[in-house]
């Protein structure tokens, strides 16, 4: 059996079992609350390993097993600020607006985060922040899915030697039928898996490369020989004011994951506040096993310089799947190929659940009974897959700036929002639709320009102006 086959063998064995568990989960769907939050208002929920470890796979998608693999093998240590940025945003998400977020959802029967949002709001505002939020959703999704589409195109491409473009259809053609059967269950459940074949790759992967490369004595002679100018700097030779600017912009990216609809439901969905904490403390735990064995890896290619054996792209996105080609066994590299597609379709399918919540649940559409509006869900899915698609193959990008775009900018319009209402704020509907129209049109615009001070207002600028706005607006409890 070639090499070949083995890899072919592996990955459609992993995709067959990500479809029966689509046809497992579809079982337990009979509503649109089924579909989107897996029953929570109905005595459902999620237990904590499926919550935290969903979470994490959902969060640390193909971004960081090739865009941030690719960010530290080009940058260096200035990439490690994302680090910290990263682990605060578990923490502020789960520990800190978690209680909130899980006990109003059980209490009051939330769907989406737009519910959350908008629960104390009235009059004909609500309709209005209701849409606006809708809109962005899908304006972000659509993006972020066509990254991590891309993503899959690439390790398949390069792996298979198939065509990019049929590479790209294959993979969004198995998550959304494993994700139309099951909704949010599947999808959880799925998540849960990828974690651990993510994990799994990012310990292999890592030790393989590491030992080619002589062990990590070697890797840290190697890296100051063959490392580029800057490369062992933690602020790319920027001092002073500068220098702070770098730390904070690239600190400033956790602040994404408090908008983030696809990692809230699953805050919001967790059956107890025992497991809640539970699977705050498993997120995280996963989180430093990944990026420890990630940024070794990409250190120890660095090191190897010219004896690394094969070719990678100036941004070195695709070192991950050309590591694993180059240094693990047949077997081992289809488990590797796994991962990758782990990565991905973790996020993509949560991706996929949000954008459709987006279209049939958070317009405010009416319809005649619960089967109509599961019927409008999915197929609100495969519109937003169409859609995700299309922009993959005619308007392509590398995969970390597409979806830090999406992150920080739904993050800046729904962060500050959800934050303040954890925090028992009552804010005037107006004010609500302003500070999310002005922390999204700033982080956007900032986005399009270049330079430590537009990167600063795109992440810390956008927060800042919606946080005013927001207290501008607050309610004052009467004495």
């Amino acid at each position: 059996m070639t090499t070949q086959t083995v890899i072919w063998v592996s990955f459609t064995g992993y995709c067959l079992l990500l479809l029966l568990i689509g046809a497992w989960a579809s079982r337990k769907v009979h509503d649109e609350s089924d579909f989107f939050i897996a029953g929570k208002g109905e005595g459902g929920g999620l237990g904590a390993w499926t919550a935290g470890l969903s979470y994490a796979a959902s969060t640390s998608s193909a971004w960081v097993l090739l865009g941030f693999t690719g960010k530290v093998y080009s940058s260096g240590l200035v990439a490690l600020w994302l680090l910290p940025g990263i682990f605060g945003g578990y923490i502020l998400t789960w520990l800190v607006m978690g209680p909130r977020l899980n006990a109003e959802t059980e209490e009051r029967g939330h769907i989406t985060i737009v519910d959350f949002m908008t629960a104390d709001i009235t009059g004909g505002w609500k309709r209005g922040v209701r849409v606006l939020a809708a809109v962005l959703i899908l304006f972000c999704f659509v993006f972020y899915i066509s990254s991590q589409f891309d993503a899959a195109g690439k390790a398949m491409s390069q792996i298979f030697g198939i065509d990019k473009s049929l590479a790209i259809l294959l993979g969004a053609l198995i998550i959304v039928f494993y994700c139309l059967l099951g909704g949010f269950w599947a999808a959880s459940v799925t998540d849960m898996l990828q974690a651990i074949v993510m994990l799994a790759g990012c310990i292999i992967v890592p030790l393989a490369v590491i030992h080619a490369a002589g062990g990590l004595s070697a890797i840290r002679t190697g890296v100051i020989a063959h490392a580029p100018q800057n490369y062992l700097s933690l602020t790319h030779g920027a001092v002073g004011m500068a220098g702070l600017g770098v730390i904070m912009g690239t600190l400033g990216i956790g602040l994404g994951a408090a908008g983030q609809p696809q990692l809230i439901n699953r805050i919001m969905s967790v059956k107890t506040r025992k497991a809640r904490v539970q699977a705050a403390f498993i997120t995280i735990g996963w989180g430093v096993l990944i990026f420890t064995g990630l940024t070794l890896m990409a250190f120890a290619a660095r090191a190897m310089g010219e004896g690394l054996g094969f070719t990678l792209t100036s941004k070195g996105e695709d070192l991950f799947f050309k590591a694993a080609s180059a240094f693990l066994p047949a077997v081992m590299a289809g488990l590797v190929i796994a991962a990758v597609m782990s990565a991905v379709m973790s996020t993509v399918d949560s991706l996929l659940l949000a954008a459709a919540s987006a279209v049939s649940h958070d317009m405010g559409i009416r319809y005649k009974n619960s089967k109509a509006a599961l019927t409008a869900g999915r197929l609100a899915m495969i519109g937003v897959a169409v859609i995700a698609v299309l922009l993959t193959l005619f308007l392509p990008k590398d995969i970390y700036s597409r979806v830090l775009f999406s992150w920080v900018a739904l993050g800046a319009a729904f962060g500050p929002i959800t934050l303040v209402r954890c925090l028992g704020w009552k804010v005037k509907a107006v004010f609500v639709f302003m500070a999310m129209l002005g922390g999204f049109l700033i982080a956007v615009l900032a986005s399009s320009h270049h330079g430590g001070i537009a990167g600063n207002i795109e992440k810390w600028g956008s927060w800042l102006f919606a946080l005013m706005v927001l207290f501008a607006g607050r309610e004052r409890t009467p004495k």
